[in-house]
Formats: structure tokens, sequence, C-alpha cells
């Protein structure tokens, strides 16, 4: 696999990562007993932190790419594995 070819996977792997690591550890106002501004949603978030989610993001797809490439270098799952019509 070259390098540009991985780079893009693990890119892939890192948003969806990032989607999926989003709602933890997320508060609304009313759990930080803050005071909600006028209009706004009661489940809208007290505070985002991009670099918390970012550095969870990495981890989670760090480790899921890393099986992904191990995978392809060593077989494990192959296409054929996966092929559940035309088993025998």
């Amino acid at each position: 696999m070259r390098w540009t070819s991985a780079l893009a996977i693990y890119v892939l792997f890192w948003v969806a990562a990032f989607f999926v690591v989003l709602p933890f550890g997320v508060k609304t106002h009313e759990e930080a007993g803050v005071e909600r501004v006028p209009g706004q949603a009661d489940s809208a978030p007290h505070a985002f932190s991009f670099g918390r989610n970012a550095l969870r993001a990495t981890i989670v797809s760090a480790v899921l790419f890393g099986l992904y490439y191990a995978n392809y270098v060593y077989g494990w799952i192959t296409p054929a594995d996966l092929d559940w019509v035309h088993r025998g």
C-alpha cells in the first residue's frame, strides 16, 4: 500500500472516529450549573473542546487503523471470507 493511500484511509478513520467520540463527555448547561441563554435548547452543550475531541479521535482512529493495516498485511479477513452468498 502506498503511503498516500494509507494516509487517505487514516483520514477517513479519523473523521469517522471524531463523529463517534463527539457526544462523550458533553454536559448541558443544567448539568454544569450555568444559566442558559434565552432561546437556547435544553440539550445544547455547555462547552465544546475541539482539542479534547480531536485527541480522542486520534487515539481511536490510530487503534482502528492499526488493526486495519495489520489485517491488510497479514490477511486475517479476506474478501472471500465475507462472501456469504457464494459460500458452499
